[in-house]
């Protein structure tokens, strides 16, 4: 509308027209909230920019990026999260774990329980647990490769640089004592 053609319009309609112009402001703006929305650590992460990683010797992220694959067929644990990430990643490997282990804090007590190997051995297709992280809740990470030479592992892992977040990190093999590792199901004689 021309400025001179709002001058003519009512009160009542002015108002009317403010309204619908600041909906559609709004509107217009919600994506670039939602991205905002993702935090900084995670816009920090995707836009290259490094930030902290899980282990301050860790060497930095590898990769980045969301996860945009199908849901998981089986896969209770919450959506986005390290757990969602390490039960997918052993589903996929075709050596499955249980949905039962709650959050990452009480996996290693659970995968005992369970009869599963935890050690703290890193081997790929192990999943790295700790428990004194984030708020207590933990975090799992799957283990992808141990470098034969030097012993240092590399993990993938989410929700580390945020929801729903996917990356790789190698840690060195020093580090692997501060860590579980939990490996297959014990075979019985």
């Amino acid at each position: 509308m021309t400025p001179l053609l709002l001058l003519t319009v009512s009160g009542s309609m002015k108002k009317q027209i403010a309204f619908v112009l600041l909906v559609l402001v709004i509107i217009l703006s919600l994506p670039i909230m939602g991205v905002f929305a993702l935090g900084t650590k995670t816009l920090s992460f995707l836009s290259g920019s490094s930030s902290p990683g899980l282990s301050s010797v860790a060497v930095p992220s590898q990769s980045q990026g969301l996860y945009q694959g199908p849901l998981v067929p089986g896969d209770s644990y919450a959506w986005g999260n390290c757990t969602y990430w390490a039960f997918f990643l052993r589903q996929q490997g075709n050596n499955p774990i249980p949905t039962t282990w709650g959050n990452a804090a009480t996996w290693a007590f659970y995968a005992q329980i369970d009869g599963y190997l935890v050690d703290h051995t890193p081997q790929p297709g192990a999943i790295m647990q700790i428990s004194e992280v984030d708020n207590g809740l933990g975090h799992v990470a799957y283990v992808t490769a141990v470098d034969p030479n030097s012993g240092d592992w590399t993990i993938s892992e989410m929700n580390v640089l945020g929801l729903d977040v996917v990356d790789t990190k190698t840690l060195p093999a020093a580090s692997a004592l501060n860590y579980n590792f939990i490996h297959d199901k014990v075979k019985t004689p």
